[in-house]
């Protein structure tokens, strides 16, 4: 297997810029987790801070008011959500959490648990969180009883934590909505320069074919009563250029559809595509000869004509290739397996093979299936790999409705 150059190069920028964006996504996250360790141990000494300072107001009561008040107005600067408790778990004292789930006593002068009502299941989930979060601060008391001091991150260190994950978020939706859309606008200029290359080819075609039919008249004309048989071949090639280069007119158009018999259609280009292939390679043509579908000719012949050449070049020495056309009538679908006895497909590649620039073959560009695939969704259908085995060959299935009666799309 082998990748078409730009593909392969179109494959390396990605990469390289994937790489390049988890560079950024992974120096955002480790600065932000460094500044979030740095407020995290600020957050740390606050809270020693504030409960150094409790333990003075209950543990130095005599104390000047004027060093009291002093106290009073560093605890009171120091916002934190914290809960403070007895060894035994009772709660005892509570700052900075929802004033909506306690109900102060008028007379309290701190919320002890004296003069405090709260809600045992709001408080009891905000310890959990705390004792979760960060290891409890000792307060001693002169009576030998210890206090524990919880605390949870203050709202702007959970917000910090969060940010570089919202806003990465966000860089990342931006990107894909201006990949798909810049992406969008480079394929319809491709598709473009595509299209004008393929009716230009069409029509740079038409010279030279109108002269060969010509000459072949002259032929016949100059060399009456011979064995015209070559003859008749070459027409036929010449016809098939014809038809080559009204293909290739349509792309960027919408051919019109008619009712065909599949099996009439298949059948005349495997006479022809017999001839022009190795005699070790055996056609069978199986299936009702009556099924019809709504097709244009000129593209279904193509569809054909590449799924053949790619079941040719996948058969090394002696084969067969098999084409079975069956119906469900329930569904109102058509089946055309197209099986060979080539070297197989791995089972990781069936649904890379159909990709542009994927081919096997040294001097292949990789648009054969691809173009197959298109031209197939061209008719609403399906195409996909039915099965294969490595060394024992594939089977591609083409799925048609058989009521068809829609507006066709252009190709290309």
């Amino acid at each position: 297997m082998k990748q078409h150059p730009y593909r392969y190069n179109k494959q390396q920028w990605k990469i390289f810029l994937f790489l390049f964006a988890a560079l950024i996504a992974a120096a955002s996250l480790l600065y932000s987790n460094y500044l979030v360790k740095i407020l995290s141990k600020s957050e740390r000494t606050k809270a020693e801070v504030w409960a150094m300072s409790t333990q003075s107001i209950v543990t130095m009561p005599d104390v000047d008011d004027q060093f009291i008040s002093f106290v009073y107005a560093v605890r009171d600067s120091l916002s934190l959500p914290a809960i403070i408790t007895k060894e035994s778990g009772e709660i005892i004292f509570w700052r900075d959490l929802d004033s909506t789930k306690t109900n102060i006593h008028p007379k309290a002068q701190d919320h002890t648990s004296a003069h405090l009502d709260y809600d045992p299941s709001y408080f009891e989930k905000q310890l959990i969180k705390m004792k979760k979060a960060h290891p409890p601060i000792e307060i001693s008391l002169d009576t030998g009883e210890k206090w524990l001091v919880y605390y949870k991150e203050s709202k702007a260190l959970m917000h910090l934590r969060l940010f570089p994950y919202l806003q990465l978020s966000l860089i990342a939706i931006f990107l894909a909505i201006a990949y798909t859309v810049f992406n969008s606008i480079r394929d319809s200029e491709q598709n473009l320069v595509w299209v004008g290359m393929a009716k230009e080819a069409a029509h740079q075609l038409g010279t030279p074919i109108s002269s060969m039919m010509g000459w072949l008249e002259l032929a016949r004309a100059t060399y009456p009563g011979r064995d015209n048989s070559l003859l008749d071949e070459m027409e036929r090639d010449v016809k098939r250029l014809e038809i080559v280069a009204d293909r290739f007119s349509k792309i960027g158009s919408t051919p019109s559809l008619s009712a065909h018999v599949v099996y009439a259609l298949i059948a005349d280009y495997v006479t022809y595509f017999r001839i022009r292939t190795s005699k070790r390679i055996t056609f069978e043509l199986n299936g009702d000869s009556q099924i019809e579908a709504m097709l244009n000719v000129q593209v279904f012949d193509w569809i054909i004509e590449n799924l053949l050449k790619n079941s040719v070049n996948a058969i090394d020495g002696e084969g067969k290739i098999t084409i079975n056309i069956s119906e469900n009538i329930a569904k109102e679908e058509i089946f055309i397996d197209i099986s060979d006895t080539g070297k197989g497909i791995p089972r990781s590649n069936w649904e890379t093979i159909f990709q542009p620039g994927y081919t096997t073959r040294q001097r292949g560009w990789g648009l054969g299936l691809s173009l197959t695939k298109r031209m197939v969704y061209y008719h609403r259908g399906q195409i996909f790999v039915k099965e294969s085995e490595i060394g024992k060959g594939t089977t591609f299935r083409i799925i048609l409705k058989s009521n068809l009666r829609y507006e066709p799309t252009q190709i290309g």
